[in-house]
Protein backbone atom coordinates (compact mmCIF):
# COMPACT_ATOMS: atom_id res chain seq x y z
CA UNK A 1 0.00 0.00 0.00
CA UNK A 2 1.26 3.41 -1.11
CA UNK A 3 1.97 5.50 2.12
CA UNK A 4 0.75 9.14 2.02
CA UNK A 5 4.01 11.06 1.97
CA UNK A 6 4.57 8.90 -1.61
CA UNK A 7 0.97 10.05 -2.75
CA UNK A 8 1.48 14.01 -1.92
CA UNK A 9 4.95 13.64 -3.19
CA UNK A 10 3.37 12.08 -6.30
CA UNK A 11 0.62 14.62 -6.72
CA UNK A 12 3.01 17.26 -6.31
CA UNK A 13 5.33 15.99 -8.94
CA UNK A 14 2.01 16.16 -11.53
CA UNK A 15 0.87 19.26 -10.54
CA UNK A 16 4.74 20.83 -10.97
CA UNK A 17 4.36 19.01 -14.69
CA UNK A 18 1.00 20.39 -15.77
CA UNK A 19 2.26 23.96 -14.43
CA UNK A 20 5.77 23.03 -16.68
CA UNK A 21 3.56 21.80 -19.53
CA UNK A 22 1.37 24.91 -19.52
CA UNK A 23 3.87 27.39 -19.31
CA UNK A 24 6.18 25.69 -22.20
CA UNK A 25 2.54 25.85 -24.05
CA UNK A 26 2.95 29.64 -23.57
CA UNK A 27 6.37 30.23 -24.34
CA UNK A 28 8.08 31.36 -27.78
CA UNK A 29 10.31 29.87 -30.17
CA UNK A 30 13.78 30.92 -31.62
CA UNK A 31 12.12 31.34 -35.21
CA UNK A 32 9.88 33.70 -34.02
CA UNK A 33 12.74 36.53 -32.84
CA UNK A 34 14.07 38.57 -35.87
CA UNK A 35 17.29 40.25 -35.41
CA UNK A 36 19.05 43.12 -37.58
CA UNK A 37 22.30 45.39 -37.02
CA UNK A 38 22.31 49.09 -38.67
CA UNK A 39 25.63 50.03 -40.41
CA UNK A 40 26.59 52.20 -36.74
CA UNK A 41 26.89 48.98 -34.98
CA UNK A 42 23.73 49.12 -33.17
CA UNK A 43 21.90 45.70 -32.88
CA UNK A 44 18.07 45.43 -32.59
CA UNK A 45 16.08 42.27 -31.84
CA UNK A 46 12.38 42.52 -32.41
CA UNK A 47 9.68 39.56 -30.92
CA UNK A 48 6.28 40.40 -32.30
CA UNK A 49 3.49 39.84 -29.91
CA UNK A 50 -0.35 40.87 -30.13
CA UNK A 51 -1.48 39.49 -26.80
CA UNK A 52 -1.84 42.76 -25.54
CA UNK A 53 -1.98 45.97 -27.58
CA UNK A 54 1.11 47.22 -25.66
CA UNK A 55 5.00 46.85 -26.11
CA UNK A 56 8.50 47.40 -24.51
CA UNK A 57 11.90 48.74 -25.01
CA UNK A 58 15.06 47.18 -23.30
CA UNK A 59 18.23 49.20 -24.52
CA UNK A 60 21.53 47.34 -22.76
CA UNK A 61 24.72 49.08 -22.98
CA UNK A 62 27.80 47.42 -22.33
CA UNK A 63 28.79 50.01 -19.54
CA UNK A 64 29.04 49.57 -15.71
CA UNK A 65 31.32 49.59 -12.59
CA UNK A 66 34.27 47.62 -13.86
CA UNK A 67 34.66 50.15 -16.82
CA UNK A 68 35.24 52.37 -14.02
CA UNK A 69 38.72 53.80 -12.76
CA UNK A 70 39.62 54.29 -9.27
CA UNK A 71 38.76 58.68 -9.24
CA UNK A 72 35.60 57.76 -11.48
CA UNK A 73 33.61 54.99 -9.85
CA UNK A 74 30.06 55.74 -9.91
CA UNK A 75 30.01 57.36 -13.12
CA UNK A 76 27.75 54.59 -14.76
CA UNK A 77 25.57 54.30 -12.16
CA UNK A 78 25.68 58.57 -12.72
CA UNK A 79 24.25 58.71 -16.86
CA UNK A 80 21.63 56.65 -15.43
CA UNK A 81 19.94 59.67 -13.67
CA UNK A 82 21.88 62.29 -16.04
CA UNK A 83 19.78 60.17 -19.25
CA UNK A 84 17.10 61.54 -18.09
CA UNK A 85 17.88 65.32 -17.38
CA UNK A 86 18.01 66.89 -21.05
CA UNK A 87 18.90 66.43 -24.71
CA UNK A 88 18.89 68.56 -27.28
CA UNK A 89 14.67 68.16 -28.06
CA UNK A 90 13.69 67.46 -25.02
CA UNK A 91 14.86 69.56 -21.79
CA UNK A 92 15.00 68.31 -18.35
CA UNK A 93 12.38 65.87 -17.09
CA UNK A 94 10.87 66.09 -20.34
CA UNK A 95 11.74 62.82 -20.98
CA UNK A 96 9.37 61.51 -18.27
CA UNK A 97 6.43 64.07 -19.11
CA UNK A 98 6.83 62.98 -22.84
CA UNK A 99 6.43 59.03 -22.19
CA UNK A 100 4.16 59.93 -19.81
CA UNK A 101 2.01 62.13 -21.96
CA UNK A 102 1.86 59.06 -24.42
CA UNK A 103 1.01 56.67 -22.00
CA UNK A 104 4.22 55.05 -21.21
CA UNK A 105 6.54 54.27 -18.23
CA UNK A 106 10.33 53.82 -17.58
CA UNK A 107 13.03 52.39 -15.19
CA UNK A 108 16.48 51.77 -15.08
CA UNK A 109 19.45 49.91 -13.90
CA UNK A 110 23.12 49.71 -13.46
CA UNK A 111 25.47 46.79 -12.29
CA UNK A 112 28.89 46.07 -12.27
CA UNK A 113 28.41 45.12 -16.13
CA UNK A 114 25.70 46.91 -18.08
CA UNK A 115 23.31 49.86 -17.44
CA UNK A 116 19.68 48.99 -18.86
CA UNK A 117 16.78 51.58 -19.53
CA UNK A 118 13.20 50.15 -20.02
CA UNK A 119 10.69 51.54 -21.55
CA UNK A 120 6.84 50.42 -21.61
CA UNK A 121 4.32 51.95 -23.51
CA UNK A 122 1.36 51.53 -26.07
CA UNK A 123 2.43 50.38 -29.21
CA UNK A 124 0.99 53.13 -31.01
CA UNK A 125 3.64 55.24 -29.22
CA UNK A 126 6.54 53.34 -30.75
CA UNK A 127 8.04 56.26 -32.81
CA UNK A 128 7.75 58.50 -29.71
CA UNK A 129 9.97 56.47 -27.92
CA UNK A 130 11.99 55.59 -30.54
CA UNK A 131 12.54 59.63 -30.77
CA UNK A 132 12.93 60.66 -27.09
CA UNK A 133 15.76 57.15 -26.82
CA UNK A 134 17.58 58.78 -30.41
CA UNK A 135 17.81 62.08 -29.13
CA UNK A 136 19.53 61.63 -25.69
CA UNK A 137 21.78 59.38 -27.31
CA UNK A 138 22.62 62.14 -30.18
CA UNK A 139 22.36 64.54 -27.86
CA UNK A 140 22.46 64.60 -24.48
CA UNK A 141 22.86 67.78 -22.37
CA UNK A 142 25.65 67.13 -20.10
CA UNK A 143 24.77 70.78 -17.96
CA UNK A 144 26.57 71.80 -14.99
CA UNK A 145 23.45 72.66 -12.91
CA UNK A 146 22.06 69.67 -13.20
CA UNK A 147 25.55 67.40 -12.84
CA UNK A 148 25.31 69.02 -9.71
CA UNK A 149 21.85 68.58 -9.03
CA UNK A 150 22.03 64.87 -9.58
CA UNK A 151 25.59 64.66 -7.83
CA UNK A 152 23.90 65.35 -4.43
CA UNK A 153 21.14 62.73 -5.38
CA UNK A 154 23.46 60.27 -5.68
CA UNK A 155 25.29 61.58 -2.73
CA UNK A 156 22.22 60.97 -0.64
CA UNK A 157 21.32 57.36 -2.27
CA UNK A 158 24.85 55.95 -1.34
CA UNK A 159 24.08 57.04 2.65
CA UNK A 160 21.15 56.66 2.52
CA UNK A 161 21.68 52.67 0.82
CA UNK A 162 24.60 51.90 3.38
CA UNK A 163 22.77 52.96 6.67
CA UNK A 164 19.39 51.25 5.88
CA UNK A 165 20.96 48.07 4.49
CA UNK A 166 23.41 45.67 6.70
CA UNK A 167 23.67 43.53 3.58
CA UNK A 168 24.70 45.92 1.11
CA UNK A 169 27.16 47.41 3.69
CA UNK A 170 28.62 44.22 4.13
CA UNK A 171 29.06 43.30 0.67
CA UNK A 172 30.60 46.71 -0.41
CA UNK A 173 33.51 45.65 1.97
CA UNK A 174 33.54 42.36 1.51
CA UNK A 175 34.44 42.91 -2.28
CA UNK A 176 36.89 44.99 -1.31
CA UNK A 177 39.07 42.14 0.30
CA UNK A 178 37.68 39.68 -2.00
CA UNK A 179 39.12 41.13 -5.13
CA UNK A 180 43.05 42.34 -4.76
CA UNK A 181 43.42 43.91 -8.75
CA UNK A 182 39.20 43.57 -10.85
CA UNK A 183 37.14 46.71 -10.43
CA UNK A 184 34.44 44.38 -9.36
CA UNK A 185 36.31 45.27 -6.29
CA UNK A 186 34.43 48.68 -6.04
CA UNK A 187 31.06 49.73 -5.58
CA UNK A 188 28.61 50.37 -8.47
CA UNK A 189 27.21 53.18 -6.52
CA UNK A 190 31.18 54.75 -6.69
CA UNK A 191 33.02 56.05 -3.50
CA UNK A 192 32.27 59.38 -1.65
CA UNK A 193 35.25 61.36 -2.73
CA UNK A 194 34.76 60.00 -6.35
CA UNK A 195 31.36 61.00 -7.01
CA UNK A 196 32.26 65.06 -5.33
CA UNK A 197 35.13 65.09 -7.75
CA UNK A 198 33.94 64.36 -10.78
CA UNK A 199 34.80 66.97 -13.28
CA UNK A 200 32.60 68.04 -16.49
CA UNK A 201 35.06 66.79 -18.49
CA UNK A 202 35.11 63.33 -16.76
CA UNK A 203 31.44 63.34 -17.53
CA UNK A 204 31.78 64.05 -21.17
CA UNK A 205 34.63 62.06 -21.75
CA UNK A 206 32.69 59.41 -19.96
CA UNK A 207 29.31 59.33 -22.28
CA UNK A 208 31.22 59.98 -25.98
CA UNK A 209 33.50 56.73 -24.90
CA UNK A 210 30.70 54.03 -24.38
CA UNK A 211 27.31 55.69 -25.18
CA UNK A 212 28.44 54.97 -28.63
CA UNK A 213 25.38 52.76 -30.96
CA UNK A 214 27.69 50.10 -31.47
CA UNK A 215 28.18 49.16 -27.86
CA UNK A 216 24.54 49.04 -27.72
CA UNK A 217 21.47 46.56 -28.00
CA UNK A 218 18.12 47.17 -28.13
CA UNK A 219 15.57 44.84 -27.52
CA UNK A 220 11.74 45.45 -28.86
CA UNK A 221 9.13 43.26 -27.60
CA UNK A 222 5.17 43.44 -27.95
CA UNK A 223 2.34 44.73 -30.89
CA UNK A 224 5.07 45.70 -33.08
CA UNK A 225 6.12 44.88 -36.76
CA UNK A 226 9.69 44.01 -37.20
CA UNK A 227 9.60 46.19 -40.73
CA UNK A 228 8.15 48.96 -38.79
CA UNK A 229 10.91 48.52 -36.06
CA UNK A 230 13.40 48.30 -38.82
CA UNK A 231 12.31 51.51 -40.40
CA UNK A 232 11.96 53.56 -37.13
CA UNK A 233 15.58 52.62 -36.15
CA UNK A 234 16.81 53.28 -39.02
CA UNK A 235 15.60 56.89 -39.11
CA UNK A 236 15.92 57.53 -35.71
CA UNK A 237 19.23 56.13 -34.75
CA UNK A 238 21.27 55.12 -38.23
CA UNK A 239 22.63 59.00 -38.10
CA UNK A 240 24.64 58.61 -35.52
CA UNK A 241 28.09 58.07 -35.67
CA UNK A 242 29.65 54.85 -34.91
CA UNK A 243 32.62 55.02 -32.56
CA UNK A 244 35.46 52.77 -31.22
CA UNK A 245 34.62 50.00 -29.09
CA UNK A 246 35.60 51.40 -25.94
CA UNK A 247 38.54 49.95 -24.40
CA UNK A 248 38.63 46.38 -23.17
CA UNK A 249 38.80 45.30 -19.21
CA UNK A 250 42.47 43.98 -19.39
CA UNK A 251 42.63 43.31 -15.25
CA UNK A 252 42.23 39.57 -14.14
CA UNK A 253 42.09 39.15 -11.05
CA UNK A 254 45.14 36.74 -9.75
CA UNK A 255 44.35 33.14 -7.92
CA UNK A 256 42.92 33.29 -4.72
CA UNK A 257 45.41 31.47 -2.52
CA UNK A 258 43.60 31.52 0.85
CA UNK A 259 40.82 31.92 2.91
CA UNK A 260 40.29 35.42 3.50
CA UNK A 261 38.10 37.54 6.03
CA UNK A 262 36.84 41.12 7.24
CA UNK A 263 34.75 42.29 10.25
CA UNK A 264 32.77 45.38 10.34
CA UNK A 265 31.21 46.99 12.58
CA UNK A 266 27.47 49.10 12.38
CA UNK A 267 25.72 50.89 15.49
CA UNK A 268 22.13 50.03 14.44
CA UNK A 269 23.29 46.44 13.59
CA UNK A 270 20.64 44.40 15.88
CA UNK A 271 21.63 40.80 15.13
CA UNK A 272 24.98 39.59 13.11
CA UNK A 273 24.93 39.41 9.54
CA UNK A 274 27.49 36.38 7.63
CA UNK A 275 28.13 36.37 4.26
CA UNK A 276 30.42 33.84 2.70
CA UNK A 277 31.83 34.14 -0.97
CA UNK A 278 33.10 32.02 -3.39
CA UNK A 279 35.10 32.59 -6.47
CA UNK A 280 32.85 31.96 -9.27
CA UNK A 281 33.37 31.67 -13.12
CA UNK A 282 31.96 34.43 -15.66
CA UNK A 283 28.34 34.21 -16.34
CA UNK A 284 28.46 32.30 -20.01
CA UNK A 285 30.43 29.22 -18.01
CA UNK A 286 29.45 26.02 -18.94
CA UNK A 287 29.35 25.38 -15.38
CA UNK A 288 26.50 28.39 -15.23
CA UNK A 289 23.40 26.08 -15.10
CA UNK A 290 24.60 23.88 -12.34
CA UNK A 291 25.98 27.02 -10.24
CA UNK A 292 22.35 28.35 -10.34
CA UNK A 293 20.58 25.33 -9.37
CA UNK A 294 23.20 24.89 -6.88
CA UNK A 295 22.35 28.16 -5.12
CA UNK A 296 18.78 27.14 -5.16
CA UNK A 297 19.52 23.84 -3.20
CA UNK A 298 21.33 25.82 -0.67
CA UNK A 299 18.69 28.59 -0.25
CA UNK A 300 15.46 28.85 -2.14
CA UNK A 301 12.67 27.82 0.19
CA UNK A 302 11.94 25.45 3.28
CA UNK A 303 13.40 22.70 1.66
CA UNK A 304 16.66 24.46 0.79
CA UNK A 305 19.20 23.21 2.57
CA UNK A 306 20.80 26.52 4.68
CA UNK A 307 17.17 27.36 5.61
CA UNK A 308 16.57 23.82 7.26
CA UNK A 309 20.04 24.00 8.69
CA UNK A 310 20.21 27.44 9.85
CA UNK A 311 16.17 28.72 10.31
CA UNK A 312 14.45 25.34 10.93
CA UNK A 313 17.15 25.54 14.08
CA UNK A 314 16.13 28.54 15.55
CA UNK A 315 20.13 30.12 14.21
CA UNK A 316 18.82 32.38 11.68
CA UNK A 317 15.92 34.42 11.15
CA UNK A 318 17.13 34.53 6.94
CA UNK A 319 19.17 32.62 3.81
CA UNK A 320 19.65 33.64 1.28
CA UNK A 321 22.53 33.21 -2.26
CA UNK A 322 23.12 36.01 -4.65
CA UNK A 323 26.09 36.00 -7.75
CA UNK A 324 27.82 38.85 -9.76
CA UNK A 325 26.54 37.40 -13.16
CA UNK A 326 28.56 39.19 -14.93
CA UNK A 327 31.22 39.27 -18.07
CA UNK A 328 34.63 38.34 -16.01
CA UNK A 329 34.77 35.84 -13.00
CA UNK A 330 33.08 36.85 -10.14
CA UNK A 331 31.39 35.63 -6.84
CA UNK A 332 28.79 33.42 -5.50
CA UNK A 333 27.42 34.89 -2.16
CA UNK A 334 25.76 32.86 1.02
CA UNK A 335 24.48 34.96 3.40
CA UNK A 336 22.40 34.54 6.79
CA UNK A 337 20.82 37.34 9.16
CA UNK A 338 21.37 35.78 12.58
CA UNK A 339 18.62 34.86 15.05
CA UNK A 340 18.43 38.01 18.14
CA UNK A 341 21.22 36.60 21.26
CA UNK A 342 23.09 34.28 18.50
CA UNK A 343 26.57 34.35 18.12
CA UNK A 344 27.84 34.86 14.47
CA UNK A 345 30.48 31.95 14.48
CA UNK A 346 27.66 29.46 15.25
CA UNK A 347 25.93 30.83 12.40
CA UNK A 348 29.19 30.65 10.12
CA UNK A 349 29.86 26.99 11.75
CA UNK A 350 27.01 25.93 11.24
CA UNK A 351 26.53 27.08 7.34
CA UNK A 352 30.00 25.77 6.21
CA UNK A 353 28.95 22.09 7.86
CA UNK A 354 26.03 22.19 5.43
CA UNK A 355 27.90 23.45 2.36
CA UNK A 356 31.19 20.79 3.60
CA UNK A 357 28.13 18.12 3.55
CA UNK A 358 27.00 19.03 -0.02
CA UNK A 359 31.05 19.08 -1.23
CA UNK A 360 31.01 15.74 0.66
CA UNK A 361 27.55 14.01 0.09
CA UNK A 362 25.82 15.72 -2.96
CA UNK A 363 22.20 16.10 -3.26
CA UNK A 364 19.44 13.81 -3.57
CA UNK A 365 17.75 13.14 -6.84
CA UNK A 366 14.45 14.05 -5.91
CA UNK A 367 15.52 17.07 -4.19
CA UNK A 368 17.71 17.97 -7.48
CA UNK A 369 14.53 17.23 -9.78
CA UNK A 370 12.18 19.45 -7.31
CA UNK A 371 14.60 22.18 -8.29
CA UNK A 372 14.91 21.61 -11.72
CA UNK A 373 11.25 21.75 -12.42
CA UNK A 374 11.26 25.32 -10.79
CA UNK A 375 14.00 26.57 -13.17
CA UNK A 376 11.88 25.43 -15.52
CA UNK A 377 8.59 26.87 -14.52
CA UNK A 378 10.39 29.99 -13.45
CA UNK A 379 12.08 30.48 -17.19
CA UNK A 380 8.35 29.65 -19.11
CA UNK A 381 6.82 31.97 -16.52
CA UNK A 382 8.88 35.12 -17.78
CA UNK A 383 8.17 34.22 -21.21
CA UNK A 384 4.02 34.74 -20.18
CA UNK A 385 4.64 38.48 -20.26
CA UNK A 386 6.38 41.14 -22.97
CA UNK A 387 8.70 42.48 -20.38
CA UNK A 388 10.47 38.87 -19.36
CA UNK A 389 10.68 37.69 -22.73
CA UNK A 390 12.52 41.44 -23.72
CA UNK A 391 14.62 40.63 -20.22
CA UNK A 392 15.59 37.14 -21.17
CA UNK A 393 16.24 37.88 -25.09
CA UNK A 394 18.57 40.77 -23.89
CA UNK A 395 20.26 39.14 -21.28
CA UNK A 396 21.24 36.25 -23.53
CA UNK A 397 22.63 38.30 -26.69
CA UNK A 398 24.43 40.26 -24.08
CA UNK A 399 25.75 37.78 -21.31
CA UNK A 400 25.63 35.05 -23.37
CA UNK A 401 26.79 36.19 -26.93
CA UNK A 402 23.89 35.05 -28.96
CA UNK A 403 20.01 35.15 -27.91
CA UNK A 404 19.43 32.01 -29.29
CA UNK A 405 21.37 30.29 -26.32
CA UNK A 406 18.12 31.06 -24.44
CA UNK A 407 16.12 28.18 -26.06
CA UNK A 408 18.72 25.64 -24.82
CA UNK A 409 17.86 26.66 -21.57
CA UNK A 410 15.44 24.00 -20.78
CA UNK A 411 17.53 21.10 -22.19
CA UNK A 412 20.59 22.92 -20.35
CA UNK A 413 18.34 22.46 -16.64
CA UNK A 414 17.30 19.26 -16.95
CA UNK A 415 19.97 17.41 -18.29
CA UNK A 416 22.10 17.98 -15.18
CA UNK A 417 22.49 15.14 -12.33
CA UNK A 418 23.35 14.93 -9.03
CA UNK A 419 26.43 14.14 -9.73
CA UNK A 420 27.26 17.77 -11.40
CA UNK A 421 26.25 19.29 -8.66
CA UNK A 422 28.57 17.84 -6.42
CA UNK A 423 30.77 18.14 -8.87
CA UNK A 424 30.82 22.03 -8.97
CA UNK A 425 29.88 21.88 -5.38
CA UNK A 426 33.66 20.34 -4.76
CA UNK A 427 35.23 22.69 -7.45
CA UNK A 428 34.43 26.25 -6.06
CA UNK A 429 32.87 26.03 -3.06
CA UNK A 430 36.58 25.91 -1.45
CA UNK A 431 38.32 27.14 1.52
CA UNK A 432 40.82 28.80 -0.11
CA UNK A 433 38.27 30.08 -2.56
CA UNK A 434 36.04 32.19 -0.18
CA UNK A 435 36.06 35.29 1.25
CA UNK A 436 34.14 35.39 5.08
CA UNK A 437 32.67 38.79 6.20
CA UNK A 438 30.46 39.26 9.26
CA UNK A 439 28.62 42.32 10.34
CA UNK A 440 27.51 43.23 13.81
CA UNK A 441 26.54 45.62 16.09
CA UNK A 442 29.33 48.19 17.11
CA UNK A 443 30.57 48.43 20.97
CA UNK A 444 29.51 51.18 22.77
Amino acid sequence: MRSKTGVARQVAAAMAGLALAASAQAAFTADQVQSFTLANGMKFIVLESSTIPNANMYTFWKVGSRNEAPGTTGLSHFFEHMMFNGSKNYGPKMFDRTMEASGGSNNAYTNSDVTVYQDWFPAASLETIFRLESDRIAHLTIDPKMVESERGVVLSERSTGLENSNVRMLQEDLNSVAYSAHPYSWPVIGFESDIKAWTQQDLVNYFRTYYAPNNAVSVIVGDVKAAQVKALATKYFGAIPKRAMPPAVKTVEPEQKGERRLFVEKTSATSANLMVAYKVPRLDSPDHYALDVLQSLLTEGKTSRLYKALVETGLATSVGTDATDGFDPGLLYVFAVAANGVDGAKVETALLAEIDNVVQHGVKAEELQAVKNKKLVNLYRLQETINGKAQQLGNYEVFFGDWRKLFAAPADYEKLTAAEIQAVAARYLKKSQRTIGTLAAKEQ
